[in-house]
């Protein structure tokens, strides 16, 4: 029998191991913390609310290719649905409301915007599970649906604002632009576009649901479903170099790149090593979870009902912060992103005192002080929400940074998403996978196809050191 490490225990280290294991692989998983999960742990960061610590919504998940052929319902998987997917309240009190139903969306942008969502989001949405099997994959291959790819592919080439300038109103405009604000880059950059109209897409096939119990209950089903195919977890193990890898046929890294040229050294072919100790990071994430009573007193009642409010005013706003972010300064007003899980799950509240989950974007690696900074944009849209909060958790970039050492500076999504590196990442190559040492292999949200807790980053990988054992593979060989 083949044997397998998996260094990391994020979504994407689990479904890695998941894959190796299912197809006859002895799998160890090694985490350096105490917990599993990596950026879907779940806690009571205030007394007795269930807050998420890291990645929280889940539009991308739900319709993971990988993920829908494990039946992670068997394992206590259980994904809600809020009312309204996403608000994005203005100054003037009007609102963008992201529904599931593209129809009701439209409905709610005007005549002209409306017509124009339709046409865009439709089609997309109707085939989006055939789209997904080539988005969410290495862009240097060969696609499935070359049309349906082409389709989408091109306007994801353009910046967000070219994008936006094609929206009438200020209220469709913003809505998208919080959505591509996702991307955590300037919106004028080339291939911004595409991560807003991946999000919208998916969820208007599949809604932004959240996990039942928290984000933590992918980590546990995931889990739940490896220890049943005979893999095995083993938590406080750090990796600090080679030598302290245990024998095995392979090895996958859901490390950061410049953590596994750290391990590997001079192992690493030189081209590689430079790449990943040259791959850059994004902006940071400053995250406050806090504990409020009778929810946040939004003045728009779209926002009231949102599972993700989007906080950033109009379009041009939003740019502008992007753009401040960018420059390594703080803005004024950041844009923030608020969940709200505990509309579609109940049991993470106390009563009426419920769990907010909130993060600002920031400098990368940015040292100040961001409450204040996301209190205000709240109130801006829910006056008298201080006076409502009983009790705040605040992890800063550092912090966020000690947590998950994947998210270097802050950057939650483990990566800059420039355009070479939406295309060329960790590196240019036909299998981003490889490390270039023989049976190792990245699997980390570094690769394609970055950020989210679907998992596809390790299944990619674990297909390719299928391949590299002689096996046929159980996913995208």
């Amino acid at each position: 029998m083949s044997t397998a490490v998996v260094v990391g225990s994020g979504p994407n280290g689990l479904a890695g191991a998941v894959a190796l294991a299912r197809a006859g692989v002895e799998v160890t998983v090694l985490e350096a913390a105490e917990t599993i999960g990596g950026g879907t742990r779940t806690s009571e960061l205030t007394p007795g609310l269930l807050h998420d610590h890291c990645s929280a919504t889940h539009p991308m998940a739900v319709g993971s290719p990988f993920l829908k052929t494990l039946g992670l319902e068997r394992y206590g998987l259980r994904w809600l649905l809020p009312e309204i997917d996403c608000a994005h309240p203005l100054d003037s009190g009007d609102a963008g409301v992201l529904y599931r139903s593209v129809r009701e969306t439209a409905a709610g942008l005007g005549p002209r915007d409306g017509r124009l969502w339709r046409r865009a989001f439709e089609p997309v949405a109707a085939g989006f599970d055939a789209l997904a099997e080539d988005v969410m994959g290495p862009v240097l291959r060969v696609p499935r649906h070359p049309l349906r790819l082409a389709r989408f592919g091109l306007p994801a080439l353009l910046p967000a604002t070219a994008v936006a300038r094609a929206l009438r109103t200020g209220t469709a405009r913003a809505l998208y632009g919080g959505v591509a604000a996702h991307a955590f880059r300037p919106l004028h950059r080339p291939a911004t576009a595409a991560v807003g109209l991946a999000i919208i897409a998916a969820g208007h096939r599949y809604g932004w649901p959240v996990a039942e119990g928290g984000s933590r209950a992918i980590t546990d089903a995931l889990a739940a479903l490896l220890d049943a195919s005979g893999g095995r977890i083993e938590t406080g193990v750090r990796v600090r170099s080679a030598a302290e890898l245990p024998p095995a046929d392979v090895v996958l890294f859901d490390l950061a790149p410049g953590a596994v040229a750290d391990i590997l050294g001079d192992r690493l072919p030189g081209r590689v090593a430079r790449a990943y100790r040259g791959f850059r990071h994004g902006p940071g994430a400053f995250k406050v979870d806090f504990a409020v009573e009778g929810g946040v007193p939004w003045s728009s009642e779209a926002a009231r009902r949102a599972g993700t409010v989007h906080l950033g005013g109009a379009f041009e706003e939003v740019a502008h912060a992007e753009r401040t972010v960018h420059a390594g300064r703080m803005p004024e007003r950041p844009f923030v992103l608020v969940g709200q899980q505990y509309l579609a799950d109940p049991t993470r509240s106390r009563g009426d005192v419920h769990p907010v989950w909130t993060y600002a974007h920031v400098p990368h690696g940015y040292d100040g002080d961001a409450t204040e900074a996301i209190v205000a944009q709240i109130e801006r849209f829910a006056p008298g929400f201080r006076e409502r909060v009983l009790d705040r958790a605040v992890r800063s970039t550092t912090a966020f940074a000690e947590y998950n050492p994947n998210f270097v500076g802050g950057d939650i999504v483990t990566g800059a998403n420039t355009a070479l590196q939406l295309v060329a990442r960790p590196r240019l190559a036909l299998d981003p996978y490889r490390t270039g040492v023989p049976g190792m292999f990245l699997c980390s949200a570094a690769t394609p196809p970055g950020a989210g807790a679907h998992g596809m980053c390790g299944a990619h990988a674990a297909a390719s050191a299928l391949r590299y054992l002689g096996s046929p593979g159980t996913f995208g060989s």
